[in-house]
């Protein structure tokens, strides 16, 4: 079944052509992704699919009575409405049901209202769906429903957005970078979310991993043209690398013929008969298509750093704290020539507070940090370049350097890392002013690494980076012969570019783990197996397990189900508390408040537990 239909949009800004004449078709429980590198159109076709834009020609057709939600990368939330009201502001039926009962709970004196609302949560079987959007903004770390939107940061607010939708389940979702903002957590929760939903969803993502695990099939926009690929990324990148093979192979072709025809039109009289009229209007089409040749950026670069000396960075137990949260808490290390670090950990634990006092950017509490006489940092950061008005993109990056010297006496200049990062020579002279977010992103890493650094530090490299890029990026890495220290949530990434990890575990606890990303993961998921099969063990599945209710009362009957639904609560309350126990978030003044919770909670468990296993005992 099609549920939207795009056909024959085009755009354009000016004398700028962003795209022409793009068709394509959603259909039920398809899971697209949409490719294209920075600048080509991404997020202007995903607000046209909203009807946030209008195309300049083409429409896009939605079935009716299909129900669409899109994830923007800007929130579009009530500022002074708290985290539950958002929740329940949405025209869901159900949710408005919960609403009620959530309130009925908080006055239990009225008991009529009590009893219609617990009518109704059985009458639109809205037990289990109170459930899942509970798990949903628990897994999210949503936790505080009281918190005001206005209060929350940037990644809570996405995460918000986020979670709204992915409660009211629409029928079609289309999603703008839905990893951004979120931990290695949450991403692969998601991850594991979508794979198993039966829900349709269009989205734009650069993380590879997410594309595999999730996606079904991938359209691409290259030049201007639209490639659809029925599979996940390898199967993308496997019939991709084909099509380019079969088209330069054309062009290899063409360009023999070009040769010919060339030399043919050199040797034409001015008077033009037909026949050759019509074949010097041929020879411009194999010109063309002689020069349509892709060029790649795969120039393997050997870079010549400065030398760097036996000293590289040291780290004498360094501590660092902000009232009550630990980042760092006598930390030692030596880094050696060469290393490849990645960091990895739960938003909050101090990643980049870390990248921040390594580089002198915030005071340390104690001990210190010694930077060799030889090292030169680089420092890619979240918050990028503030340019001049007026500045062209070839001005912005000689701000910072010239060149790149290479082995043998070569250099790489500007102009060269700029064509190697995407920006041909005609997008060099752009006002700064016209690029995308993901250009200025890819700009800014050009000023850091034209600087020749021998020590780069990235936080976050691959925020706003197309696929196309980050592959390029990749690539330069991979030739990269200083030391490297990244922060960043993309798995695949990681994979190919750090040898060992930092993992932060929170409360100052930081692990040298020897491996990349994958291996780690592997590492933990072994070391869980023996307490996931030990809680699954104990997992009272409490309707599964339960006898018919013939030998009960009516009243018995209904306190029965009225107790199983209350345990799922009181569980989830308790799962909430432990854990903000576990991520150390208790401020020292609610300790004791917070275990007082944590043990009537329990007590109330047990209680209702005996109660249900006396039920049951009538029932046999």
């Amino acid at each position: 079944m099609n549920y939207l239909s795009v056909e024959n949009i085009s755009k354009s800004f000016g004398e700028r052509t962003l795209f022409e004449n793009i068709s394509f078709g959603i259909n039920k429980d398809q899971k697209i992704a949409f490719i294209a590198k920075n600048g080509s159109g991404k997020t202007c076709i995903m607000k046209i699919i909203n009807g946030e834009d209008e195309p300049d020609t083409g429409q896009v057709v939605l079935r009716k009575e299909i129900k669409m939600a899109f994830l923007s990368q800007n929130h579009n939330l009530q500022e002074e409405l708290t985290i539950e009201e958002s929740i329940f502001a949405s025209d869901n039926e159900v949710l408005k049901v919960i609403e009620q009962y959530e309130k009925a709970l908080e006055n239990p004196e009225d008991e009529e209202a009590y009893q219609k609302a617990f009518d109704r949560m059985d009458q639109f079987n809205a037990w289990d769906f109170e459930t899942q959007f509970k798990q949903i903004l628990f897994k999210l770390k949503l936790e505080d429903f009281k918190l005001k939107v206005k209060n929350m940061s940037g990644g809570q607010k996405k995460r918000l957005s986020l979670a709204i939708i992915l409660i009211n389940r629409p029928d079609l979702l289309i999603l703008d970078e839905p990893t951004n903002h979120l931990d290695l957590e949450m991403i692969e929760w998601l991850e594991s979310y979508f794979a198993k939903e039966n829900i349709t969803l269009f989205m734009v993502t650069h993380d590879r991993f997410f594309l595999e695990r999730v996606c079904n099939e991938i359209i691409e926009l290259d030049n201007g043209k639209l490639y659809q690929y029925k599979g996940n990324y390898s199967y993308y990148l496997e019939k991709k690398e084909e099509r380019i093979a079969s088209e330069n192979s054309s062009v290899d072709k063409a360009q023999n013929l070009f040769v010919k025809e060339l030399e043919w039109m050199r040797r034409q009289p001015k008077a033009r008969t037909t026949k050759s009229k019509s074949r010097q209007d041929d020879f411009y089409l194999i010109k063309e298509k002689a020069q349509s040749r892709r060029r790649e950026n795969q120039v393997e670069l050997e870079i010549n750093m400065e030398r760097m000396g036996s000293k590289i960075i040291e780290l004498h137990k360094v501590s660092k704290k902000f009232k009550d949260l630990v980042i760092l808490d006598n930390f030692s290390f030596d880094f050696q020539r060469g290393e490849r670090i990645g960091i990895i950990g739960k938003n909050g634990t101090g990643k980049s507070t870390f990248l921040n006092l390594l580089t002198g950017t915030i005071p340390l509490d104690a001990g210190k940090v010694v930077v060799g006489d030889t090292i030169k940092v680089g420092y890619y950061t979240q918050s990028g370049i503030n340019p001049k008005p007026g500045q062209k993109v070839i001005d912005i990056i000689k701000e910072y350097g010239e060149y790149i010297p290479l082995t043998k006496g070569k250099i790489i200049s500007a102009g060269q890392l700029l064509e190697r990062f995407l920006f041909d020579r005609k997008k060099q002279h752009d006002y700064v002013e016209k690029l995308s977010g993901g250009e200025l992103k890819r700009l800014y890493l050009c000023t850091v690494l034209i600087q020749n650094p021998n020590f780069l530090i990235l936080d976050e490299p691959t925020n706003d980076l197309d696929i196309v890029t980050l592959n390029v990026l990749e690539s330069f890495l991979m030739d990269y012969p200083g030391c490297l220290l990244v922060v960043s949530h993309d798995r695949y990434f990681m994979d190919k570019i750090v040898d060992h990890l930092f993992v932060f575990r929170g409360n100052g606890v930081i692990e040298d783990f020897p491996g990349n990303y994958s291996d780690f993961r592997a590492y933990e998921d072994s070391a869980d197996v023996s307490q996931k099969e030990e809680n699954k063990a104990e997992k009272k599945e409490w309707k599964q397990n339960n006898p018919t209710l013939g030998n009960l009362t009516f009243n018995e009957q209904k306190e029965f189900q009225k107790i199983e639904r209350e345990i799922k609560d009181l569980e989830f309350e308790k799962k909430q508390i432990e854990q903000l126990f576990s991520d150390n978030k208790v401020p020292e003044s609610e300790i004791e408040k917070r275990a007082l919770e944590l043990q009537s909670i329990i007590s109330k468990i047990e209680a209702k537990e005996n109660r249900w296993f006396e039920l049951s005992s009538k029932m046999e």
